[in-house]
């Protein structure tokens, strides 16, 4: 990410852009413009105090003599917590600790634990407003505000792009301490992997066969649209104009610049409950990405008072690691977001789609049906984890309506009261209940559900056997492995959907009786 001030401002004079200080990990895969050669030139030449020179190859004892020097050049600005209680905190029952990086070119992690031993109920840490990053403060107006998240640009890219202007400050910037840390912490989670979105193809393809790769690539899209709209952001927003007249945002940043620094902001905004449009995301030092994510716990920062405040849900000795729940997330979020996986995760799930054949010469009839009962022609159903079967039944009254050929039968079905019906319910026509279609009817219903499930578990090239066995490998690359946690727990929900409609076939009274021929099913995706 690029929101960080590095040791390397003493090598490079002020006027160059701040993107010339980032970790050269990072700067590799960045096409710099010829206009900025020069920087990058004398970027390589600055001594080898700081960790931003580090090389990929490079032995692993001048990469630790690299590491200690860089935190030596951190202790000289003290750390976040300090310059947070010089400017405002109050006492608080919380310290900053560290654990090392799985890649020993990088700092190891800094996170908040318990100073002292701790209740449920008990407030962790209370940071006031003004040590808050909000849109309210960014853009000094709220209607502008308002304006701007409403039209083409998100609060992130908005915050993302008032950290990048503060990191070409350096030291001047009153949120150099905070800008730091983010740059120690490189947008990584607690389990120190980056978002895919800052991965590689080839690493991407760890992710062959989950509809999350799909998604990583459409967010990665949505950052560039985002990019494209920025300098409107900059010309709208007179607190940004005025304080940097001359650095039009996409003249400043590169593209990889600002996605780097807005998947960052993107790992550790917080979504307050409660207050205004223009405060509701907002970057608060001590959160995240410094407190680990946890989907079974239920504590959350809270704005209270003027000040952004955390309440623990359990109880911590002293060195035990505060966690806050990142809310009710499928682990595909959470990887894009944060960059873990949660093993324990409840609100884990994937979605199932089912669209009503448009050829259909009932087509619209079945679509009135559908909407009658709450489903849409294009229905996506929510496949929760330890719920596969309620999810099945949920699926087959819908599918069953798109195998209904007979007229008069699809006017019994209109004319018929109440919601889309489970197996054995009475709402939405019994034509449509387990028991009351054609025998070779539901085989092919079943069939056809059955034949999808094992479409999707076919399009990942490992098995599940194979996942456990990547997994007890202790040396593993820590992107395989949270791919390979994720892949593995979307196998294992489709699994047990199979598993369900296989036992509805084998339920069947006749289970050898063929499919009836249905030229119009619906499509499931």
């Amino acid at each position: 990410m690029d929101l960080v001030y590095s040791p390397m401002a003493k090598c490079i004079s002020a006027p160059f852009p701040s993107f010339t200080h980032r970790p050269l990990a990072l700067f590799s895969r960045v096409s710099i413009s010829p206009k900025y050669a020069n920087a990058r030139r004398l970027w390589k030449m600055c001594s080898a105090s700081s960790s931003d020179t580090l090389v990929d190859n490079g032995p692993v004892k001048e990469v630790r003599k690299s590491l200690e020097v860089a935190s030596k050049k951190e202790d000289e600005y003290g750390d976040l917590k300090s310059w947070m209680h010089q400017n405002g905190l109050p006492p608080c029952k919380v310290v900053i600790k560290d654990r090392p990086s799985h890649d020993a070119k990088h700092l190891p992690i800094h996170y908040v634990a318990a100073s002292e031993d701790l209740q449920a109920g008990d407030i962790a840490f209370a940071v006031p407003d003004s040590l808050v990053v909000t849109l309210e403060r960014v853009l000094g107006n709220e209607t502008i505000a308002e304006l701007l998240t409403t039209n083409k640009l998100s609060e992130l890219a908005c915050l993302a792009l008032y950290l990048m202007y503060e990191k070409k400050q350096g030291k001047k910037s009153f949120w150099y301490p905070y800008i730091r840390e983010l740059d120690r912490q490189r947008a990584r989670g607690q389990l120190s992997v980056e978002s895919p979105l800052l991965w590689s193809d080839a690493e991407l393809d760890y992710l062959t066969g989950s509809p999350t790769k799909a998604e990583v690539l459409e967010r990665a899209e949505g950052i560039k649209r985002e990019y494209n709209e920025l300098d409107t952001v900059w010309f709208m927003a007179g607190s940004l104009f005025q304080q940097y007249p001359y650095d039009i945002p996409t003249e400043a940043f590169p593209f990889e610049i600002f996605k780097q620094a807005f998947v960052a902001v993107q790992s550790c905004v917080v979504h307050l409950q409660k207050v205004s449009l223009a405060r509701r995301f907002a970057l608060v030092p001590l959160g995240p990405p410094l407190l680990s994510y946890c989907s079974n716990c239920k504590a959350m920062l809270a704005a209270v008072n003027g000040a952004v405040q955390l309440v623990v849900d359990r109880s911590y000795s002293v060195g035990d690691p505060i966690v806050v729940w990142c809310g009710p997330q499928p682990n595909s979020k959470l990887l894009i977001n944060y960059g873990f996986v949660d093993e324990e995760n409840s609100y884990d799930r994937l979605m199932v789609e089912a669209a009503l054949n448009t050829e259909d010469p009932q087509y619209q009839d079945k679509r009135l049906a559908a909407q009658r009962n709450g489903k849409l022609s294009v229905q996506a159903f929510q496949v929760c984890v330890g719920k596969e079967r309620e999810a099945v039944l949920e699926m087959l009254p819908y599918l069953r309506l798109g195998y209904v050929s007979d007229p008069s039968e699809m006017q019994t079905v209109l004319s018929s009261q109440g919601p889309i019906c489970p197996v054995k319910s009475p709402g939405f026509c019994k034509l449509l209940d387990y028991g009351y279609m054609s025998p070779c009817m539901e085989r092919a219903v079943l069939d056809q559900l059955s034949d999808y499930f094992r479409a999707r578990l076919a399009c990942y090239p490992t098995t599940l056997s194979e996942d456990e066995a990547l997994l007890s490998d202790a040396d593993l690359d820590p992107k395989k492995r949270v791919a390979t946690q994720l892949v593995r727990l979307e196998k294992k929900i489709l699994n047990a959907c199979l598993e369900t409609t296989v036992n509805f076939i084998n339920q069947l009274p006749d289970h050898s009786v063929s499919p009836c021929p249905a030229p119009f099913a619906p499509t499931l995706k």
